[in-house]
């Protein structure tokens, strides 16, 4: 059953000491390949290096590229770093771009010059996306709504994925109707999360592809403290698995061909 981690950070320094026996036990539990995900363009030259270092290593999973300027990060990104993003999907072989999208999760980027500063660089980096015919990893927090009129105006139509996706079901099927998949993290594992499985339940498997997020978002079955986060791996992706396979009431088996299917699909991918 190969799987495919659709979002990870694995080039950060959680993971400078163990990414390379990690990444031989990922694939050892069937994850095939994974995607290393841009949030800052301070870490471009290490997300490339970890990207490098991956593809030298044996027996690990296959390893796509995927650079952004995150919303979250939006105090830190200037002008020039769209540039030297641009300049990324010009010199690799990059996959998408992300993660991008819209953030007001803290009450300081409610703030209109903030939230407009984050719709110029998510518009922006569409743009990008549109020039080089990429699909884009969506990053979106209680800005649902802005997202998808951005995506709209845009006329974007090259999909990607709604990562670690934290709305409704009617934010959810307005997002597959412009031609995303919806991303499920280890919060899956979490029976309190009612309305994530309320969504993947009222889509069903055909639009859905699971991911880590490592380190963040730590299966339930995977933590080992209640006091002191535990780092999430890639390792960790069969957990997600094997609890939308138990929300969707399907077989594991069959729900990995389809998973992995998908994420060929939203990342415009032949394996």
């Amino acid at each position: 059953m190969p799987l495919f981690d659709t979002h990870t950070h694995f080039d950060v320094a959680d993971f400078d000491t163990d990414r390379q026996h990690l990444a031989e036990q990922a694939k050892h539990v069937g994850v095939e390949a994974l995607v290393l995900i841009g949030f800052l363009e301070s870490r471009f030259d290490t997300l490339i290096q970890t990207h490098q270092q991956l593809k030298s290593w044996k027996n690990v999973p296959c390893s796509y590229l995927a650079p952004g300027l995150h919303p979250f990060y939006i105090e830190q990104h200037q002008t020039e770093h769209l540039q030297r993003l641009e300049q990324v999907l010009q010199q690799q072989d990059c996959v998408a771009v992300g993660e991008i999208g819209l953030d007001t999760f803290l009450k300081e980027h409610k703030q209109p010059a903030l939230f407009a500063k984050q719709q110029s660089y998510f518009s922006e980096q569409l743009e990008l996306a549109k020039q080089y015919q990429k699909p884009v990893l969506l990053h979106i927090r209680k800005a649902h709504a802005e997202s998808i009129a951005i995506l709209k105006a845009q006329k974007f139509k090259f999909g990607g994925i709604a990562h670690a996706f934290s709305g409704g079901v009617e934010e959810a099927k307005a997002l597959v109707k412009l031609g995303f998949k919806i991303g499920v993290t280890g919060q899956i594992t979490n029976p309190n999360a009612k309305k994530l499985h309320q969504v993947v339940q009222a889509l069903g498997s055909e639009h859905l592809v699971i991911e880590t997020d490592c380190p963040d978002m730590t299966p339930l079955c995977c933590q080992t403290s209640t006091e002191h986060r535990t780092r999430n791996t890639p390792v960790n992706l069969p957990c997600v698995l094997e609890s939308l396979a138990q929300t969707l009431d399907q077989s594991e088996r069959s729900l990995a061909t389809q998973l992995w299917q998908n994420s060929l699909a939203a990342l415009h991918l032949k394996f």
